[in-house]
C-alpha cells in the first residue's frame, strides 16, 4: 500500500525478522522517554489481527511476547504496556512498552501529555536486547 509508514520504512531500528513480520527498537521521543520500546510489524499490510489465518496470528504472538519477556529481561520495568491499535496508521502492529511508576506519564498511556518530569533508565545494549527476544522466540516456539 501506498503511503504506509510501515510498508514504506522500517518504522525504527530492525532488531529480528523473519519472512512475515519484524521487530523494532523504537526511536525519538517514545525510544527515549521508554527505552526498550518494540514494536512487533506485521510485514503484508492487513489491517486487524483476524485478517491473519490462524497459525499466522499464533506466530504473530508469540513474536510479540517474545518481545515482552526480552524487554523484562533487559530493562526489568514495573509494567509492560501491550497495545495494537492501528486508528492512526492502519497496518498491523504491536506495541510493547515498559513502564515504571516513576516515568513520565505513568499510569497513563505513553501518548498521553507529559505528567511530570520522570525517570529515565538506561537504554538496553541493541545486542543484548536482540540476543534475549531470540532467546525467548527459541522458547516460544518450542513449546508444545
Amino acid at each position: 500500500m501506498s503511503n504506509c509508514p510501515l510498508c514504506d520504512a522500517p518504522g525504527g531500528e530492525i532488531l529480528w525478522q523473519d519472512e512475515t513480520c519484524r521487530v523494532v527498537l523504537v526511536g525519538g521521543d517514545e525510544g527515549r522517554d521508554f527505552p526498550g520500546f518494540c514494536r512487533a510489524i506485521w510485514r503484508e499490510h492487513v489491517a486487524e489481527m483476524s485478517d491473519l489465518a490462524p497459525a499466522s496470528r499464533r506466530h504473530l504472538m508469540n513474536v510479540v511476547f517474545a518481545c515482552e519477556l526480552a524487554v523484562r529481561e533487559t530493562m526489568q520495568p514495573d509494567k509492560i504496556n501491550l497495545a495494537s491499535l492501528g486508528n492512526v496508521v492502519p497496518h498491523l502492529h504491536w506495541h510493547v512498552i515498559p513502564r515504571w511508576t516513576d516515568d513520565s506519564r505513568f499510569p497513563a498511556p505513553v501518548w498521553l501529555p507529559l505528567i511530570r518530569a520522570g525517570a529515565v533508565p538506561l537504554a538496553p545494549t541493541f545486542l543484548g536486547l536482540r540476543a534475549a527476544f531470540v532467546r525467548a522466540l527459541a522458547e516460544l516456539q518450542a513449546e508444545p
